[in-house]
């Protein structure tokens, strides 16, 4: 499967809204998640950093997240629940903006909600 280009920062694709993922979407979704995987990959392979890859850096606008940590996990309509009132401060990358670091507040737990492609 192909390496994507992954749109940089400042790009107006990124700032548009993505559209959830619906039932009919998964079978073209499947090589979007082939795409995201290599282009997770390579990024890895150049960069040393990358954890996680949405279809909207991508340019695809659905509401769609690759993780490859230990395994492979994909996030279909992912929604943030419980988030704890108690906010940390963590060093962060993204593949928008690579050589970058910035500080990030994030909530100290929460818990996600998704689909998965079966």
């Amino acid at each position: 499967m192909p390496v994507r280009d992954v749109l940089l920062l400042g790009n107006p694709q990124l700032y548009k809204i993505s559209e959830p993922v619906q039932r009919d979407d998964l079978d073209r979704l499947r090589e979007v998640v082939n795409d995201l995987h290599d282009t997770l990959m390579d990024f890895k392979k150049r960069y040393g950093a990358g954890r996680a890859i949405a279809a909207p850096q991508v340019g695809v606008l659905k509401r769609l997240i690759y993780m490859y940590i230990d395994d492979p996990k994909v996030f279909i309509n992912p929604l943030l629940n419980d988030k704890s009132k108690d906010m940390m401060i963590v060093w962060d990358d993204c593949m928008c903006f690579p050589d970058l670091l910035v500080k990030v507040e994030i909530h100290q737990r929460c818990r996600i909600t998704y689909k998965d492609m079966e």
